[in-house]
C-alpha cells in the first residue's frame, strides 16, 4: 500500500519562505518521478514542479519560476518544495503525487498514480 505524506504548510506574511516536505512509503521512492500541485478554492489542480529520479530533470510553472526550487533525497525517501518570496496568490493547498518508476517529468497531473492529502498554504498580505 502505497502512502504519500506532505508537511510543512503554514501561514506566512507576503515575502515570506516555507519549506514543504514529501515523504512516501511502499515503493522504491529513488526510481519515482515526483511532483507537486496545488489548487486554490474553485480553481483547478495545477503541476507547481516536478523532477525525476535522479534530479537531472526539474520543471516549474511559470508562475514560480525563480522563487520555487524542488529537491529531493532518495536517501531518507524525502521530496521538498522551497518556496521564497512568497505571494497571496500562493495560496492553496499544496499536494505532493508520485508518478511512476524511470518517467520523464510532467506538469500534467495525469501523469501521477499516488497522491497525499495536501497541507494548506497561506500567504498573508
Amino acid at each position: 500500500q502505497v502512502q504519500v505524506v506532505e508537511s510543512g504548510g503554514g501561514l506566512v506574511q507576503a515575502g515570506g519562505s516555507l519549506r514543504l516536505s514529501c515523504t512516501t512509503s511502499g515503493l522504491t521512492f529513488g526510481e519515482y518521478t515526483m511532483g507537486w500541485f496545488r489548487q486554490a478554492p474553485g480553481k483547478e489542480r495545477e503541476g507547481v514542479s516536478c523532477i525525476n529520479w535522479s534530479s537531472s530533470i526539474t520543471y516549474y510553472a511559470d508562475s514560480v519560476k525563480g522563487r520555487f526550487t524542488i529537491s529531493r533525497r532518495n536517501s531518507n525517501n524525502t521530496l521538498y518544495l522551497q518556496m521564497n518570496s512568497l505571494k497571496p496568490e500562493d495560496t492553496a493547498m499544496y499536494y505532493c503525487a508520485a508518478s511512476g518508476r524511470w518517467l520523464t517529468p510532467t506538469l500534467s497531473a495525469s501523469g501521477y498514480n499516488y497522491w497525499g492529502q495536501g497541507t494548506q498554504v497561506t500567504v498573508s498580505s
